[in-house]
């Protein structure tokens, strides 16, 4: 009897990726079943690109600095992930803004992770956005990609109280500690087939996700 084909995923950097490693951890532990096929950056230099490799898995590098345009260079994504036939792209602090000529082929199959609690904060500098507007508690979101920056709906949230003296860089570590741990779990959703996306947004089990995702700390997992 043959034994059925881990599904596969790419994931898509642009530095060291810690979420490419909490990923990879993911894996060997058998927490996320599948296969990371491709590990991709826009950037030769990044160091995620070794680490992969010292893990075994295929890299490929697409510098966005060889093209005219954000268009050109999302093609030249697309053609290059697409015979790794991936089940599911993970952008993995991937620094770069992509065109429906990127999303639209891997339209629900698209996930990315926000260092803020969306709808708020989109872009950049979340965390002393955040700490600027007084507010008690900060976070991460994992969401499935559309054209609009940090727009698509919201999949599953964690949450970190804001400390008084918190500085920046204080948040940040300890939101990207969370962002570890949602972030396989949401990849696992949609491989399962549990997490779709539709014209009205994100199901989990069929049933409607909430505008801010799921709360993490009230999911079962």
């Amino acid at each position: 009897m043959s034994v059925a084909a881990r599904p596969r995923l790419a994931i898509l950097i642009s530095g060291r990726g810690s979420n490419m490693l909490s990923f990879i951890r993911a894996c060997e532990a058998g927490e996320l079943d599948a296969e990371i096929a491709v590990v991709l950056s826009n950037r030769p230099d990044a160091a995620g690109l070794r680490s992969a490799a010292d893990a075994g898995i295929a890299t490929r590098c697409v510098d966005h600095r060889e093209f005219p345009d954000r268009e050109s260079f999302d093609r030249a994504l697309v053609e290059t992930l697409q015979p790794f036939t991936p089940d599911a792209v993970i952008l993995a602090g991937f620094m770069r803004i992509l065109t429906p000529a990127f999303i639209t082929p891997f339209a629900g199959k698209l996930l990315n992770i926000h260092p803020s609690l969306l709808p708020k904060y989109p872009g950049l500098h979340t965390h002393q956005r955040a700490l600027d507007a007084g507010d008690s508690e900060a976070g991460v979101t994992v969401h499935f990609v559309t054209p609009e920056l940090d727009g698509g709906p919201p999949i599953l949230q964690a949450r970190v109280p804001i400390e008084p003296g918190d500085s920046a860089e204080q948040l940040a570590a300890r939101v990207l500690e969370r962002e570890h741990v949602i972030y396989p779990i949401a990849a696992r959703w949609l491989l399962q087939g549990r997490l779709r996306l539709d014209e009205k947004g994100a199901l989990l089990d069929g049933e409607r996700i909430p505008a801010t995702g799921i709360d993490y700390d009230q999911a079962v997992h």
